[in-house]
């Protein structure tokens, strides 16, 4: 990575301004639900501590569209870093105003605020903002810190008032550590990877993955295709689908990515049989089909002859890239494919693994298996755009070593 980290910029006894990705899920009662993104900012948050530097926090929680809305609160996450940590988190009722600004300037060496959302201002995304006012708010943000660190690999693609803009208002900005695993191990991953590479596409539609499935078509030696958008492929081939999920526009795009896999020598597998169901619920009535799909039905998870099959591929495989679950692994009669899945990429301890996107990090966690798993990624549409070989803006502002 030509980018500076924060172990490359001289943080002793400074305010350091750090974006974190600390949107979680949080419960009710007011508790978080899942806290694995806190303790993957763990590691920087602690760095800058021994360097006793203040850190003032900034993330975004859930989508309140510019308004301040209490069910979108950060506080609850300020108590959770708190257990975690041992010390006292501060936490701002605001992210710019009097209490932000306050707070962070009589902030001391080794002590950490955590500002309110960065969404209950709409100038954070910059949707419906003059320029004039995106550039107030910015302002206003950059100067509550000395230096810049941005954490926060899940908002990397996004050129975010606290992910880019602060950035030309603050001389030195760094990649925190979590930013930088993330980068190192999925570009290192798709520029140098071992062979045989699997890489396991699923989830609903081919639209939000067409780029990724395009690139990796010159890196991989095989691609296992399940979800919602192998339908689309199956009735681009032809065969019936039931009332499946699919897209009719993306008929002729399915037909052109199997043309171009054959042409490139790859090795391209979809489901060989698919559990279906007569409802889209948990008590629907299921069967197992091989072939077309009747009407009534529709599918909803790889069947048992694909799940060994794909697990097959991936026994033997030294990288494993995997995005997208195989099916509505939400609903216990159709998690078995995405389960298999994530068993048989455990299970393989002589690849390098590593999963994004929401659903298959959430089926890695629930299985308990995320300890044999090389590296999860916390940003699903950034480790997507990394893969498709876009720019991620978040880390093209940061200083260049």
């Amino acid at each position: 990575m030509n980018k500076k980290t924060v172990k490359d910029i001289d943080v002793q006894g400074k305010k350091v301004l750090m974006r974190v990705d600390f949107n979680v899920p949080v419960n009710e009662d007011g508790s978080v639900g899942d806290d694995t993104r806190i303790e993957a900012a763990l590691p920087t948050i602690q760095y800058l501590l021994e360097k006793e530097a203040s850190i003032i926090l900034m993330s975004h929680l859930g989508r309140p569209k510019g308004e301040v809305k209490p069910e979108f609160t950060l506080k609850p996450v300020a108590a959770a870093l708190s257990a975690k940590l041992g010390k006292p988190v501060a936490f701002a009722t605001d992210s710019v105003g009097e209490d932000a600004q306050a707070k962070a300037a009589a902030l001391q060496s080794g002590e950490i605020l955590l500002l309110e959302n960065l969404r209950f201002y709409a100038e954070e995304e910059g949707k419906g903002c003059s320029d004039e006012a995106k550039a107030t708010f910015t302002k206003a943000l950059a100067g509550l810190g000395e230096v810049y660190v941005n954490d926060a690999f899940g908002t990397a693609h996004r050129a975010h008032a606290s992910t880019a803009g602060v950035t030309e208002y603050i001389e030195e900005c760094a990649a925190g550590l979590l930013l930088e695993k993330e980068i190192n191990y999925l570009a290192k991953t798709l520029e140098t990877p071992e062979h045989p590479f699997v890489a396991i596409i699923g989830g609903a539609k081919i639209s939000g993955k067409i780029d990724v499935i395009i690139k990796l078509m010159d890196k991989v030696d095989t691609l296992l295709i399940g979800g919602g958008m192998a339908y689309t492929f199956f009735k681009a081939m032809g065969q019936k689908i039931g009332g499946s999920i699919h897209e009719d526009d993306k008929m002729e795009l399915a037909k052109q990515i199997m043309a171009d896999a054959k042409a490139k020598g790859v090795k391209f597998l979809l489901p060989i049989d698919n559990k279906i169901g007569d409802d889209f619920s948990e008590t629907c009535n299921t069967d197992v089909v091989d072939g077309d799909i009747p009407d009534g039905w529709e599918g909803m998870d790889i069947g048992p002859k694909t799940q060994k099959l794909f697990a097959a591929e991936i026994t033997s495989a030294k990288t494993v890239v995997w995005n997208g679950p195989m099916g509505c692994f939400e609903m216990e009669p159709f998690a078995s494919g995405t389960n298999t899945i994530a068993q048989a990429v455990a299970d393989n301890t002589e690849c390098i693994s590593i999963i994004g996107g929401g659903d298959s990090v959430a089926a890695i966690n629930k299985a308990g298996l995320a300890d044999k798993i090389t590296h999860i990624s916390t940003g699903g549409g950034a480790s997507l755009e990394l893969m498709e070989g876009k720019v991620l803006p978040g880390l093209d502002a940061l200083s260049d070593k």
